[in-house]
């Protein structure tokens, strides 16, 4: 492997050599880049797999995003953890671990930084040092800026697939049963309103965007998120808005809440957020409730019980409503609970899907539908289980009838 110092001599060499090194073109750039490391192989013998890394690393150095670039490209890395400019994490295949490469030095992964959230308008500095942001593949972007992080500017990157996973690649993952698939394509296509819930990367993202490939392509949907990341394909007539920042004057800032009530003017047959974490939710409950049917969300949280409990504090943040009203808007606003978990072998699978029937004595009340059962583990860890239906049929047929669809079959496990 080549050692660094040489990259970086080349690295400087290149910047004396090219004053206007950004009004240049990429190909002139590739050309300058190939002239110097051939000069340099010429002097020190080196073998073609070297030369072929250092016009890579030298190339994305001035256009790339740096040394992060290979693993940008890597389509088996998963998640890329920048803790500063020294200590660069992967997990690849479920496993984490620290790769040993680094940034030249901070101001290098500050300037990535700011090319990686300019490029989505968004704004991160000493005053305003928390952003989320996205890659031009809708990868997600996370930064936080000292001097709210401590060791330096720490970078979080959640990438995602170029092919967005199917209900067919959850199955043959046994990320969920093809009995259960069935159940809950009946149930988006019925209009059901479904809210997704489990903890980091449980793999929520993931199931909404499959999800959403099951509505049907003659109806308009609107997505609304913080950072863009669904990849719905199919749906021709489909407006995906985004969150804006306030600007360095605080001036500007566009928030999930407007989003959600601008999107109810825009005759949406189904409105689709890509996560609630706040005062948003009661807007979100509402617009299920006035006649968006076929809603999608997700959100935070370690159960579904757990999940319910959050969207009532969610709601609290953003009303002063008694919690036996905020419990009723959300029994009649969200029809299916679906809870998702990362196992200790690090698989992501349906651990739980319930049907919202109402409040009882005060109490959102649940009928679990199917439930993950954990049957031992093999030789090398792995975690041996299904989601098995649990015997209950749906109670609330009647938007399922609407459309014409039968549902006892899948609910009862037949």
């Amino acid at each position: 492997m080549i050692d660094d110092k040489v990259i970086k001599e080349l690295i400087q060499q290149l910047r004396e050599t090219l004053d206007l090194m950004h009004s240049i073109s990429n190909d002139e750039l590739k050309e300058y880049v190939e002239a110097a490391v051939f000069d340099y192989a010429k002097e020190n013998k080196i073998k073609s797999a070297e030369i072929k890394y250092l016009v890579e690393r030298i190339y994305n150095a001035f256009r790339g995003y740096d040394v992060l670039q290979p693993l940008i490209d890597d389509k088996t890395i998963t998640e890329i953890m920048i803790n500063n400019h020294k200590e660069i994490f992967i997990e690849k295949h479920g496993v984490t671990k620290q790769v040993d490469i680094q940034f030249e030095n901070e101001q290098k992964l500050e300037d990535i930084i700011q090319a990686i959230v300019s490029k989505v308008d968004r704004v991160v500095n000493e005053s305003s040092p928390i952003v989320d942001a996205r890659l031009h593949d809708g990868s997600r972007v996370n930064v936080v800026l000292p001097p709210i992080a401590l060791k330096g500017p720490v970078m979080t990157i959640r990438k995602f697939p170029e092919q967005p996973l199917t209900i067919e690649d959850l199955i043959e993952n046994d990320s969920i049963t093809q009995d259960a698939a069935d159940f809950l394509h009946k149930l988006v296509v019925s209009k059901y309103n479904i809210f997704i819930g489990g903890g980091t990367g449980s793999g929520k993202t993931t199931f909404l965007n499959v999800l959403s490939n099951f509505i049907p392509t003659d109806e308009r949907i609107i997505t609304i998120e913080d950072s863009a990341e669904l990849q719905i394909k199919r749906i021709p007539n489909l407006v995906s808005l985004e969150t804006r920042n306030a600007n360095t004057e605080g001036k500007g800032e566009i928030t999930i809440r407007e989003l959600i009530k601008t999107s109810l003017r825009m005759r949406p047959d189904r409105i689709i957020v890509g996560e609630v974490r706040g005062a948003e939710a009661l807007d979100m409950l509402q617009a299920m409730n006035t006649g968006h049917d076929g809603s999608l969300s997700t959100g935070h949280a370690n159960s579904t019980k757990d999940m319910l409990s959050r969207l009532e504090t969610m709601v609290l943040n953003g009303a002063n409503l008694p919690v036996e009203v905020i419990r009723k808007q959300i029994a009649s606003a969200i029809d299916i609970m679906i809870h998702l978990t990362r196992l200790r072998d690090n698989s992501r699978k349906v651990v739980a899907i319930s049907e919202v029937i109402g409040v009882e004595d005060g109490e959102v009340m649940l009928n679990p539908l199917y439930d993950f059962v954990e049957e031992g583990e093999t030789e090398n860890g792995q975690i041996i289980g299904e989601l098995k239906p649990t015997g209950s049929k749906l109670i609330s047929k009647s938007k399922a009838q609407l459309a014409g669809i039968s549902v006892d079959e899948e609910a009862v496990g037949r």
